[in-house]
């Protein structure tokens, strides 16, 4: 983790050293508190052009206060390694230590960074994406029942949902799973695909024989989910 989060300071030295691109750390207000989050801004970024963005939401492992962690696990690092495929603002935010460990508790913090980030460059309202890992990947979910029309579209990745949420879950769906996580989390992800199908909705699952819980390597390093996303748009 150190060694990584050394990395994403180099990369932002070098960057800002020539342009305010890179990883950028933001701070925003969350009840009264400043909250430390990050804005990674392409090389190719253009602000005279809406730009599509993602919203990546982390798992439980990286909460906290510091403001870089989120960046050092899932989407950030394959980003690190091939930043030519991510002509993206993907944003950042961090979860709090909270008793409340799921990330729809802090909905107006996502909501938040979003308007913040929507502010400060030229983000493409058409193309907002939602992606995250485990406790992220069930964020990913219940952000998007909440706020249906916000996302073009989704990918979560090894996290629960409700099946409940399946009438809002309308946009195109990308699912990743390890067909040796827990077993019952395999289960719950068959049955949010088959309400989601159920209802109407365009859902796919990419399940990885003999990996645990950990699929967010291969699937942000290997599938060619940066050209997945793009493809997509709000309809007005």
């Amino acid at each position: 983790m150190k060694r990584i989060l050394l990395v994403i300071a180099l990369f932002v030295s070098s960057t800002l050293a020539h342009a305010q691109t890179g990883f950028l750390q933001k701070t925003i207000e969350v009840g009264g508190k400043p909250t430390r989050y990050v804005v990674y801004v392409p090389a190719t970024y253009d602000a005279a052009k809406p730009t599509p963005t993602i919203l990546f939401l982390h798992g439980s492992g990286e909460t906290g206060a510091d403001g870089w962690k989120q960046v050092a696990v899932g989407l950030g690092p394959a980003i690190m390694l091939n930043a030519d495929r991510w002509n993206y603002l993907v944003i950042f935010p961090q979860k709090p230590p909270s008793e409340q460990r799921g990330w729809i508790a802090f909905e107006q913090l996502m909501l938040d960074v979003i308007a913040q980030t929507k502010k400060e460059y030229n983000v493409d309202a058409s193309r907002l994406y939602c992606t995250g890992l485990s406790m992220g990947g069930a964020g990913t979910m219940a952000l998007a029942n909440k706020h249906p029309q916000l996302f073009a579209a989704i990918a979560p990745m090894c996290g629960g949902g409700d099946p409940a949420y399946a009438p809002n879950l309308k946009m195109p769906l990308w699912y990743f799973y390890g067909d040796q996580d827990g077993a019952a989390g395999i289960e719950r992800c068959n049955a949010m695909l088959a309400a989601i199908t159920a209802a109407g909705g365009n859902a796919k699952l990419t399940l990885y024989p003999g990996v645990g819980h950990n699929c967010w390597d291969k699937a942000y390093r290997d599938e060619k989910l940066h050209d997945w996303f793009v493809q997509f748009t709000l309809k007005k």
